[in-house]
């Protein structure tokens, strides 16, 4: 058996076509200002591209070998658990609210779609690649118009009062009164302060910042801080 060849033109084809597909999927989370962008997609494309092509060709002088067992897929096989390290690089956790997982997931896929035109299966990269975009595109105005209306809303709020003796049962009372529901209330005195947080769950289509506006008006309160009311991702 003859071994596995590619010319130097179907090498640059293929990194173009890694490239531009690739790319697309790096614009999107760029615009969105997510910390992998335009430039790490591209690169990781191209990355399991090339590892992909030398997995394939790269080793042509060890092909019919009786003592080497030539099997193409090794190097590329070790792209899927390798790329978990970026992925986990994207996701933060901010409250209760973890952001990042998009676009892990982006990254993981794109390492598919490079490998996928590193091996010349560029229809498979391709539609991937339209997948890819519907996926953050179409169903974010989906996800906007239906699901966030059936989704229970989680935040955190940090309420700092001016005195140590301040009672939290007014901003519960405030926060049921807009169909909110208190989940824990931790306290913390300290140097003539109370600070109370709070992480509370919202039932649509209600939302807390008329109620955060009525609490930062009560007698005392010298800040209000909320984390997790909207995922931007």
């Amino acid at each position: 058996m003859d071994a596995p060849t590619i010319s130097h033109a179907e090498i640059i084809l293929r990194l173009a076509a890694t490239f531009v597909l690739c790319g697309a999927v790096g614009f999107e989370r760029e615009v969105r200002d997510q910390p992998a962008g335009f430039r790490t997609h591209i690169i990781l494309g191209l990355g399991s591209a090339l590892f992909t092509m030398v997995s394939a060709y790269g080793f042509q002088e060890f092909f019919g070998e009786k003592t080497v067992r030539f099997d193409p897929s090794r190097i590329a096989a070790q792209i899927v658990s390798g790329i978990g390290f970026l992925g986990a690089g994207a996701i933060l956790r901010q409250g209760v609210t973890v952001r990042g997982l998009t676009t892990a997931a982006s990254l993981w896929t794109t390492a598919a779609i490079g490998m996928a035109v590193g091996a010349g299966y560029l229809f498979g990269a391709t539609a991937a690649t339209v997948g890819v975009l519907a996926a953050l595109l179409a169903l974010r105005r989906f996800r906007s118009a239906f699901i966030s209306r059936l989704r229970l809303e989680v935040s955190d709020l940090e309420v700092s009062f001016s005195r140590p003796d301040a009672d939290p049962s007014p901003l519960i009372s405030i926060l049921e009164a807009h169909h909110a529901t208190v989940r824990t209330l931790d306290a913390e005195i300290e140097g003539g302060r109370a600070t109370y947080h709070l992480q509370v769950r919202v039932r649509p289509p209600h939302d807390l910042h008329a109620a955060l506006g009525e609490i930062a008006r009560q007698s005392g309160v010298e800040r209000v801080a909320a984390t997790g009311l909207r995922d931007l991702e």
